[in-house]
Parts: C-alpha cells; structure tokens; sequence
C-alpha cells in the first residue's frame, strides 16, 4: 500500500477556463512538465480502469501546460481505499484525482466507518458515463427471469460490503425478495467474472451495462449469461423486457429508498480531487475533462473500446452529490438499516 501511495500523482480538467485567461496561464506554468495521476480505486482489467485509461490517453492536451497523465490502480473495497488516501494523504496541488464504484462517496452517509472522508468537500472533476446496472445469471442456474431470483437460491459475487455491487444484492434480498446468496470478498468485477465463468458463482447484481459492453460481452456472445434486472434512476431503452427496479417499488417510501440506494448509479465513471486543491487548478482539471469528452479522436478511441460515453460536468456531479446528501434524514437511516449498517 505505502508503494502505491507514492506512486500516485494527478491529473486535471474542468470549466469555465476560457473566459479566465489569468487563471489558464497560471494553470498552464503549474502544470508544464509534470505528470498528473488518475488514480483507478478498482483492480486492473475492469470498466473502471478502462474509463480511466481512455482519460489519460488524451486528457493531457486540453490541459493547461500539456503535462503527462498515467493511471495507477489502488483496489481496495470496491475504491473506498483509494478515496481515503485521496481526502487525508494525496497532494492536494491538482496532481491527482481517482474513481471509484460509484456508491463509495455516500458511504459516509451510510455509516460506514471506515469512510474517512465527506462526498460534497471533494472536487468533482466530472462523469464519463450515466448509464444503468443490471443483474445477470447464468443461464444454467435456473434462475430465468427476475421472478425466479424470488422463489430460487441464485449464487452472486460481490467485492467489498460497502461497493456498489454488495449494497445491490443487500438492498433486492431486503426489499424484494429475492433469494441472493451472496458472497463477498472478490478483489472486483473481472475476479468476479472469472468466478461465473468457473461456476463458483452464478450470478452479479449491480454491474455496470459499460462494463458488460466492454468486458463481458463474451459470456453473452457465447450464450452463458442473461439478464434479469436492470437498475439505476432511469432505464435503459436498449433493455429490452428487462425490469426495472422502479418497476418492482411496493410503497412510495421504496421508490424513494431505491432513489437514494440506484440513484447514484448515474454517476458511473466519475472523477474526484482532493477537497482544497486551488480554484484555478480544479478549474483546469474540469474544462480539460469536459473537452476530453467532446474530443473526436478520444470518442473514436472510446468507441473502439466500446466505451459508453454518457458525461457530466464537474459542477453537475457536485450538485448531484450535495442534494443526495441532503436526503431525508428518515429516508438515509431506513437505507442503513437495508444496508445492515
């Protein structure tokens, strides 16, 4: 861990520069000559490391002083390791900003302990992707349809407690029923597909439809999986009779607690800075990275990677990340309670 802690130094991108002369110039004389860290909280070879990898390719020259970018993985509970040395260790001059599973910045609101940090006090760098998550089953599991995954045993793996996939399957076991035995402890999403592949598991709840595209597509070209639900705050149109979890909400006060626990899967491949870094700088860091996501040659690349490509801003991210934890204090505790936190 320390050998990974020191490895890591940061990139940027934000808005609003063109009209700040002043700032890209001292932006720009930062910048020149060093390298910037995109530091990918999720194990080698996953979505996130791929997202992260097509920035780095290309981010570098809309930044101010065209500095070098290189991603250094640091897993560890689905990113919360990442994140925590991103808020109490990582330098806070603009060098660095990290991804992590999407629902590791509300885990403070959640009560887990070991969140050494507050989503809203990050620099929000901006999104590549909004996309939904789905669960999915092999298809010799007997488990067919999402009504099955009710009434039959299906086997899911899962990284750490608190990533996006675990609160998925805790959150269907709770509310809805189903009958997930899940098990935890896989390093992410690429051990767990080699697990489905083995037949060690048979399933995953809350995987990125992004990663499914670009990591997963062989389970179904070669017809060993299928889908069963689809989660997220809105659906998928390309998801074809596949049910959605707002769909499957018995009372009001589920829709809202699906809200609060799916919501943020629209925040799927999102950026953050240390809290504190200079204003210029987070700036730099979200124009660069709002013209990366418009640049014709890195949505080329993208395509080719079959990247879905979805993107926020750094401003809207922030506000997202504010108003979700500004959420009824009856609302966040019935989640930690789903959460058994």
């Amino acid at each position: 861990m320390t050998r990974m802690l020191r490895r890591a130094a940061v990139i940027g991108a934000a808005l609003g520069l063109a009209g700040t002369p002043a700032l890209a110039q001292g932006a720009a004389e930062f910048y020149k000559g060093k390298t910037v860290t995109i530091v990918v909280g999720i194990e080698q070879g996953t979505g996130f490391d791929l997202y992260g990898r097509a920035l780095a390719r290309h981010m570098g020259r809309h930044l101010p002083g065209a500095p070098t970018l290189i991603v250094s993985n640091m897993p560890g509970a689905s990113g919360l390791v990442a994140f925590n040395w991103l808020a109490n260790v990582a330098p806070k001059d603009g060098t660095v900003f990290a991804t992590a599973s999407f629902s590791v910045p509300f885990e403070p609101m959640f009560g887990n302990d070991a969140a050494r940090f507050k989503g809203p006090q990050l620099g929000w760098v901006g999104n590549m992707d909004s996309g939904v998550s789905v669960c999915l089953a092999r298809k010799d599991s007997g488990v067919e349809t999402w009504a099955d995954a009710r009434a039959k045993t299906l086997t899911v793996g899962a990284a750490g407690r608190g990533g996006a996939i675990s609160q998925a399957a805790r959150t269907l076991i709770e509310l809805d029923g189903a009958k997930l035995n899940l098990i935890e402890g896989y390093v992410g999403t690429a051990s767990v597909k080699l697990a489905i592949e083995r037949n060690e598991v048979q399933g995953i709840c809350g995987i990125s439809l992004s990663t499914v595209r670009s990591q997963w597509q062989d389970l179904y070209d070669s017809g060993l999986v299928r889908n069963l639900l689809q989660l997220g705050a809105k659906a998928d149109p390309s998801l074809v009779g596949v049910p959605f979890i707002f769909d499957l909400a018995k009372t009001e006060s589920d829709r809202q607690l699906y809200n609060l626990i799916f919501g943020p899967q629209g925040l799927g491949r999102s950026f953050a800075a240390p809290q504190d870094v200079p204003a210029d700088r987070l700036a730099a860091l979200r124009a660069a990275f709002t013209a990366t996501m418009n640049d014709k040659a890195f949505l080329e690349d993208a395509q080719k990677a079959k990247l879905d490509i979805q993107p926020q801003t750094g401003e809207e991210v922030q506000k997202f990340v504010e108003s979700t934890y500004a959420s009824p204090p009856a609302v966040v505790e019935r989640a930690k309670k789903v959460l058994g936190r």
